[in-house]
């Protein structure tokens, strides 16, 4: 099992989110409902259209979702033009398909959506940069992108209209699930869903698209393990100027693997970008406290700046704001164009910040190498959440907390570094959705452990093997050890001249349309990835005798360690 960096493994034995009702008890007043779905989330959402939308479950089955929250705020979403929600999600190919079958894409708003053509990630410390392009893996049309960035609220609102056409699905918003309940064995042992407002639901399957801290993986009585990884993630919607004639439109996402933490760009338009970044939480919260111009200041020089100029800047920021005298922008500017002068940065370079405001004309020569300068931050739209690794031990439930099943962040939480959390959360719902129509077709009780054992079967293993790449790639990049840092430059080197081998990475990790046997997963393949780096070790035993056992031993210590 792999295991986190610098926190303990913590184990979540469940504690049902119930109490059994005697047979002499047995509620008498309720609804029935053949799926029942906790959870208005995208997952629960997407579950419930795709529900709606075949014909055959649509004909036999009752659906009801419930959610806490007041979905009519979603469905009547309308932000001011020009801005953006800093809640964004990156939609692969195949993610996008599935959407597109269950009718769901035509409700998204287009226009407020963006392709992302080409990715660039590099080392922060060594500065070895990997590339993909969508024209170098051979997309039909390159156009789309290997992927769409588009708000969390903009795919909401899209799946809440496409629900509006379904006579067979219930939306029951701002009801809060009071406790879950188990029926009597004479009567199924259906789960019972008690709402605040008194209203009682019985469900032949109960599915879990509630969260991290989900009731339903309570009440089913599965226990989750997990950890936290000592990180916080910033997110805000960056404003900057459009790119030029020169250099192309905004559709290249920037990532950039610091010690302290990936920081990502995610273009949403021409002028509009979403930031991601991962920080130790003093730093983040010194970050948010100084203001948006230093943090606006400190985008810029986080992916332009050596590792150890971001190390001084961010220490004199913490100690500022520790202080209670944070710094101001026009300081970390100056304190910025400082650091710029002691690496000898040509002012006239795209890694130049401090002191540029705008750029006109024929762009400098490294300007693809970059993203846009961020001009200011888009108010209100800072905001910071815990990072953690989270993993249910099962995805149905057995025995009393039977005809239950998890999607979702309910069954699994990811570092968002590859910005795949979603997109596995849709693979759950594509599964399932299949499950439930090949039981329906079969004869077969839905809610039943059989009939769900497909869906636990396939997606277990591809989440498991996405979530332990994601994990070894955060271990692998927060450390500044001089080995590890070589190893893993050289193999992000040689990759990237690997035009093959980036093309099959991407096509398995979803930037193509077409269907993947699940055990093909694109993380799967970078799983293995990562642990070849190991291997590189036997190069340099090669190149340079005692340096092998340097690595190796970093390497195994690194990615094993408890």
């Amino acid at each position: 099992m792999f295991a986190p960096t610098s926190s303990r493994v913590y184990y979540v034995t469940a504690k049902r989110y119930t109490t059994r009702l005697p047979v002499h008890r047995a509620i008498s007043t309720y609804e029935e409902y053949d799926v029942a779905i906790i959870g208005g989330g995208p997952a629960g959402l997407a579950l419930a259209s795709a529900l709606g939308s075949s014909q055959v479950i649509q004909k036999k089955l009752r659906v009801v979702l419930i959610d806490a929250g007041d979905l009519s705020k979603v469905r009547n979403w309308s932000p001011p033009p020009g801005t953006f929600s800093n809640r964004v999600v990156s939609l692969t190919n195949s993610s996008q398909t599935f959407l597109r079958e269950i009718g769901a894409w035509d409700h998204v708003e287009a226009s407020r959506t963006s392709p992302m053509e080409e990715m660039q990630v590099w080392d922060g410390v060594s500065d070895a940069r990997l590339k993909f392009s969508a024209t170098e893996i051979g997309l039909d049309v390159s156009e789309d992108g290997m992927a769409r960035l588009t708000e969390i609220l903009n795919l909401q609102r899209g799946l809440l209209r496409r629900l509006e056409g379904f006579s067979n699905i219930k939306i029951c918003d701002k009801m809060k699930v009071q406790t879950i309940t188990r029926d009597s064995e004479e009567r199924g042992g259906w789960p019972m869903v008690h709402l605040e407002s008194s209203q009682v639901l019985r469900a032949r399957l109960l599915v879990g698209a509630d969260g991290f801290n989900s009731p339903v993986r309570s009440y089913a009585g599965v226990p989750s393990f997990g950890w936290s990884y000592d990180r916080q993630g910033i997110v805000a919607t960056m404003v900057h100027a459009p790119r030029g004639a020169f250099e192309g439109p905004n559709t290249t996402a920037y990532q950039r693997f610091l010690p302290t933490g990936p920081i990502a760009f995610l273009p949403l338009s021409p002028t509009i970008s979403s930031l991601v970044w991962s920080n130790r939480p003093h730093i983040a919260s010194a970050l948010i406290g100084s203001g948006p111009d230093v943090l606006a200041n400190m985008i810029n020089a986080a992916f332009r700046l050596p590792e150890v100029s971001l190390r001084y800047l961010f220490n004199r920021i913490v100690e500022a704001y520790s202080k209670g005298n944070p710094l101001s922008g026009s300081e970390i500017q100056r304190e910025i164009f400082w650091r710029e002068q002691s690496h000898s940065v040509d002012p006239n370079s795209a890694f130049a910040s401090a002191m540029v405001k705008t750029r006109e004309g024929v762009p400098p020569v490294d300007s693809q190498f970059v993203p846009p300068l961020v001009s200011m931050i888009q108010a209100g739209s800072v905001a910071s959440f815990p990072l953690k690794f989270n993993h249910a031990e099962s995805y149905i439930g057995e025995g009393i907390g039977g005809r239950t099943v998890l999607v979702g962040d309910a069954a699994h939480t990811v570092h968002p570094l590859a910005g795949q959390g979603l997109n596995m959360g849709i693979g759950d719902v594509e599964s399932l959705t299949r499950c439930i129509h090949n039981a329906l077709i079969q004869g077969g009780d839905v809610g039943s452990y059989t009939a769900l054992q497909p869906y636990a079967r396939e997606r277990y293993l591809a989440n498991h093997s996405l979530m332990a790449a994601v994990d070894k790639l955060h271990k692998l990049y927060t450390t500044t050890s001089e080995p590890v840092v070589w190893a893993r430059s050289v193999g992000i080197e040689i990759l990237n001249e690997l035009d093959s081998v980036k093309a099959a990475i991407m096509t398995v990790a979803g930037a193509q349309n077409s269907k993947i046997h699940s055990d093909m997963t694109g993380w799967n393949f970078a799983a293995k990835g990562v642990e070849s780096f190991v291997a590189t070790a036997q190069v340099a035993k090669t190149l340079s005798g005692g340096l092998s056992g340097i690595i190796d031993t970093g390497l195994h210590n690194l990615l094993g360690r408890r």
